[in-house]
């Protein structure tokens, strides 16, 4: 695969960060990159210290239906998923910043469409219908027994309710949660919470694919809101504070199915690849 780095070299490509998760996007319209080597081009960019670095890399490529655009979202470690919340920011506003869309807009994720709505940094996306909510589920770990709830908003998510969020050692647990057989094979990201008000909660999230506490998880945010209101915790709209400080606002409509998440999206660098960065 190594023989194909001469044929990135020069490509252009956008670093954008939302709520403190930071992406690599390439405008793919012209299939430059194959579905193929999308999870080798990941590994290599996403390297820190070695390469751009970053939590994931995002295609943004023609679509198959009426959507602006389809992606197609790779974490650090070259695996897909269906959905990230602030990389979808992120992917709304680089389209319409690139003059692929004008919004309000729809683009195609495994998760089904997404709506956005792009306003200067501020970008609003609708998230596909939430699945699978589960709450108080006993989880037995090595060393005690906790009880956590999950739902896919997107992607799948478990959400544990803990006091004193600082001191939680989020690698560790968050490593034996993500692998517990309960959620096997696919694994799960996984949200620790501290309700801190009526309308607030604070968020930190062991992410899958990244293998570690990434500083937001606009999915994640998105499930430990809605789980926080099903237990009559918190009310919409819900002000929820990631580990990187900012705030994102996830709000409820008229039914359970929509759910919004709402907060920048921000344009760090555009630049071109160098050869070195694929070794």
């Amino acid at each position: 695969m190594d023989t194909h780095t001469e044929a990135y070299e020069g490509l252009p490509f956008t670093k954008m960060s939302a709520s403190g998760n930071d992406f690599i996007l390439i405008n793919n319209f012209t299939q430059v990159v194959s579905a193929e080597e999308g999870p080798w081009l990941a590994k290599k960019l996403c390297r820190r210290a070695l390469s751009v670095g970053a939590d994931g890399l995002i295609l943004i490529e023609p679509p198959h239906g009426n959507a602006a655009f389809s992606w197609r979202f790779y974490n650090a470690d070259g695996s897909e998923a269906e959905m990230c919340g602030n990389g979808g920011r992120c992917a709304a506003r680089f389209a319409v910043e690139e003059g692929l869309a004008t919004s309000p807009l729809v683009f195609e994720t495994l998760a089904g469409p997404i709506w956005a709505e792009v306003r200067g940094k501020r970008v609003r996306i609708k998230l596909s219908p939430p699945q699978d909510l589960r709450l108080d589920i006993p989880l037995q770990l090595p060393d005690k027994e906790i009880k956590v709830s999950f739902v896919n908003t997107g992607v799948p998510h478990v959400v544990y309710f803990v006091e004193n969020l600082p001191h939680v050692p989020v690698k560790e647990w968050g490593r034996l949660i993500r692998f517990h057989d309960a959620f096997a094979p696919r694994g799960t990201n996984v949200n620790f919470v501290e309700v801190t008000g009526p309308r607030e909660i604070r968020v930190r999230t062991y992410e899958r694919g990244v293998e570690d506490e990434t500083l937001a998880c606009g999915t994640g945010a998105t499930a430990a809101a809605l789980i926080a209101a099903e237990k009559g915790l918190v009310e919409t709209p819900v002000r929820v504070i990631t580990s990187g400080g900012e705030a994102l606002e996830i709000s409820f409509g008229e039914s359970p199915e929509e759910v919004f998440l709402e907060g920048e999206a921000r344009f760090v660098y555009r630049a071109r690849l160098s050869r070195e960065a694929l070794e």
